[in-house]
């Protein structure tokens, strides 16, 4: 589905400026694809029984299904390291979205609700049901994500355009009633109840089946088809709504698509792995600084940025505190928080 404007009046930029533009977006490309494709390698042999990578071109050169080391790396490592790959791509083109739209540098995937929505889904269903499968899991917290989402949307006022202030307002506030929801169904519950909505909540990739990574690869692949269409249209709407619709914009529109975008990003990010804060409030500024503001750029470099941040927090996580691991959405925290200080400091925050 592409939303289609006319397009927003550019700079005029000299033909050498545009060449030296394409030449460092194919070489941040390239770098990108070079380094997930060594941290996806990393994350396959790294963990409590350290492999080689020989095991691993074993493994998808010459299956042995009696090899325990084959079995490990094509059950549970490889689908690990693309759930890490899935998920912070998502969180990285939801957090792109979201900061162009409210014109806010702080905005992040959760600014809809979708994480507090996921959230209540999850521990009413292990209150009231429970459940302990991943996959089932995933399908409460997509439910509860997108139900919150929407709900967001609606009280944002999507059908008038949407006023940015608006929306953070709606999401602020149904994220802290939705989350006191949540804290009251666990609090009222037992030890095992509070112990498995912890282990979800912490944010982690581990111990998620193979059941998990088709849907949340769908969804997400949607997802990001979906921004990317959404490129031009990102790019007027950057200018303020008054600015775009005056350019051949339709807000409303450009909203609701980019409304649906996020929800499905996010939802299905927070539902595979469980809340991740900063992957989508700092790769944003990061992919600015590297590449500019135009959204068909910054959308692809924002994801690998996304997909590399949670690759290196996931296999930190497992080498920190051996023999035990420390969850994904920890580590990002530890990582991303004190870089985007940084990036305050050193006032490189400016949006667009």
């Amino acid at each position: 589905m592409t939303v289609l404007i006319a397009s927003p009046p550019a700079a005029a930029t000299s033909p050498s400026a545009g060449r030296r533009s394409r030449r460092r977006l194919l070489f941040f490309s390239a770098t990108a694809c070079i380094g997930i494709t060594v941290l996806v390698v990393l994350s396959s042999v790294v963990g409590t029984r350290m492999l080689s990578p020989l095991d691993l071109w074993q493994a998808l050169t010459a299956f042995d299904p009696a090899d325990d080391a084959h079995l490990l790396l094509l059950n549970r490592r490889l689908p690990r390291a693309a759930l890490a790959v899935l998920v912070g791509g998502g969180l990285g083109a939801a957090g792109v979205v979201m900061q162009s739209l409210t014109r806010n540098p702080i905005a992040e995937p959760g600014l809809l609700g979708v994480s507090a929505g996921a959230a209540v889904a999850v521990a009413v269903a292990i209150a009231a049901v429970g459940i302990v499968a991943p996959i089932a899991y995933f399908g409460a917290a997509l439910a509860g994500a997108t139900i919150a989402g929407l709900l967001v949307m609606l009280l944002g006022g999507v059908r008038r355009g949407s006023d940015p202030v608006r929306l953070v307002l709606a999401g602020a506030a149904l994220s802290v009633v939705l989350g006191a929801v949540a804290q009251i169904v666990i609090v009222n519950g037992d030890d095992q109840i509070f112990d498995r909505y912890r282990a979800w909540a912490v944010g982690s990739l581990a111990g998620r089946d193979l059941d998990v990574l088709p849907p949340a690869a769908l969804l997400i692949g949607l997802g990001i088809l979906l921004s990317l269409s959404l490129s031009r249209a990102l790019d007027a709407a950057a200018l303020g709504s008054e600015t775009s619709r005056a350019i051949g914009a339709r807000p409303a529109v450009v909203w609701a698509v980019a409304g649906a975008a996020v929800v499905l990003l996010s939802g299905a990010a927070t539902a595979a792995a469980g809340p991740i804060a900063f992957v989508g409030l700092t790769a944003p500024h990061i992919a600015r600084l590297m590449v500019g503001s135009r959204h068909s750029r910054t959308l692809p470099v924002a994801m690998a940025l996304g997909a590399s941040l949670v690759l290196i927090a996931d296999v930190l996580g497992r080498v920190v505190a051996p023999p035990g691991e420390v969850g994904v959405g920890i580590m990002v925290a530890l990582l991303g928080g004190p870089f985007f200080v940084a990036l305050v400091r050193r006032r490189r925050l400016a949006l667009l």
